[in-house]
């Protein structure tokens, strides 16, 4: 469920660029191009990424929905282009062209060749490959680099770490050094585990291989009562497990202690409320956060806490055994310069669509068609929604 902050992306991995439009932003939020570009050039970034990154300096152009550096309530529109666009302009060209163009008919194990292809009818793999690549997840950044935009205005912080690259599992220290991490060429806050990971990619690009891992999103300022449990599709929790699955190579999502909490009793997991005494200038405090800030679909007031499990991606240089779409025969899957782990990146992404589906109930929740009347609605809500003998 999507219907306050939303968007659409268009382009193709190899064509002139891609197109985002990001609808629901309230009136007079400043917004400008390198409030989106760090988190782009983050996504660039993390050891592992191929040589498609060299050629890629992704900056935004905000073409529509912002005036003198503040948004206007209508929709925002975004351009990135791609600068690899002018080694492909005939094979990917708009008008048709009269040279024969290579079919990609070899199909790639693990992507969305095969299915996609039976799908639309397409007897050229290229159709496919060039959608379905996460080339798109550049757009998504950009929506998200607004979302995040608009949240700051409200006290939300977003970050993002690497927990685990090609089975070497991170121990960071508690509380995490943010600073490190994007210091880190794998984005992870354990050092010792840093240099495994990077032993661990290096011998999968040795091989011809690729690693995947598992990335955590931690979301600071996230005020209680986003979401709801009335309805299936209102659910927070749900409705961020949708939005990390739809990124490419996210196969698993959980919260807080996630699959751990399976081995343990229900006092061991449930996160105890705190009495007023003991509130330290925050709403409904719990002593733990286990359940990741979100109880019956809805925001806790605690950190949101989320993890993702990212397999690795399925361009491989040394390729599986596969079948020509044409003839149904066995070949060697089709390779096209890619990456040997995007883990790094991936946490960049998540980020993203969390701070989407967020800024979506975040607007449900206090609505307003301008800044202005949107955080008259917020202070207004916090000024209720303590205990009956508190409220002032």
């Amino acid at each position: 469920m999507m219907g306050h902050f939303r968007f659409l992306t268009a382009g193709e991995s190899h064509g002139k660029g891609l197109t985002v439009i990001v609808e629901g932003v309230p009136a007079g939020l400043s917004l400008r191009a390198e409030d989106i570009d760090r988190d782009l050039a983050r996504r660039q970034g993390g050891y592992g990424r191929g040589g498609r990154m060299k050629i890629e300096r992704d900056h935004v152009e905000i073409t529509a929905g912002v005036r003198h550096g503040k948004t206007l309530g209508s929709p925002i529109a975004l351009w990135i282009e791609n600068r690899d666009w002018p080694n492909w302009t005939e094979r990917m060209a708009v008008e048709p062209v009269e040279a024969p163009v290579e079919r990609v008919t070899r199909l790639r194990p693990g992507h969305a060749d095969l299915p996609g292809a039976i799908k639309y009818g397409f007897d050229d793999v290229r159709n496919v490959l060039e959608r379905a690549s996460a080339r798109e997840t550049t757009a998504r950044v950009a929506a998200g680099g607004i979302a995040k935009r608009l949240l700051a205005e409200f006290g939300v912080a977003f970050f993002s770490h690497t927990i685990a690259i090609g089975g070497v599992r991170a121990a960071p220290a508690e509380p995490i050094d943010w600073e490190a991490v994007e210091r880190s060429p794998v984005r992870t806050a354990d050092p010792q585990a840093e240099a495994e990971m990077i032993a661990a990619i290096d011998a999968a690009k040795q091989d011809g291989d690729t690693v995947g891992g598992e990335v955590e999103v931690r979301v600071t300022g996230v005020p209680i009562g986003l979401g709801s449990y009335v309805q299936w599709d209102r659910r927070l929790d749900g409705r961020i497990a949708q939005a990390i699955c739809s990124i490419n190579a996210f196969k698993g999502v959980a919260f807080g202690a996630g699959f751990e909490a399976t081995a343990l009793r229900g006092s061991q997991v449930h996160d105890v409320i705190l009495p007023v005494e003991r509130w330290e200038g925050r709403l409904w405090p719990h002593a733990t956060n286990r359940h990741g800030g979100i109880e019956g679909g809805i925001s806790t007031g605690e950190d949101i806490i989320v993890r993702c499990a990212v397999k690795p991606i399925p361009t491989l240089a040394h390729p599986l055994p596969s079948v020509d779409l044409d003839t149904g025969e066995e070949v060697l899957a089709h390779y096209e310069r890619s990456d040997v782990c995007v883990v790094p990146a991936a946490g960049v992404v998540a980020e993203a669509m969390v701070a989407v589906v967020l800024a979506d109930a975040f607007l449900e929740k206090f609505g307003g068609d301008s800044l202005a009347e949107t955080r008259a609605n917020y202070e207004h809500f916090l000024a209720s929604a303590g205990p009956r003998a508190l409220r002032r």
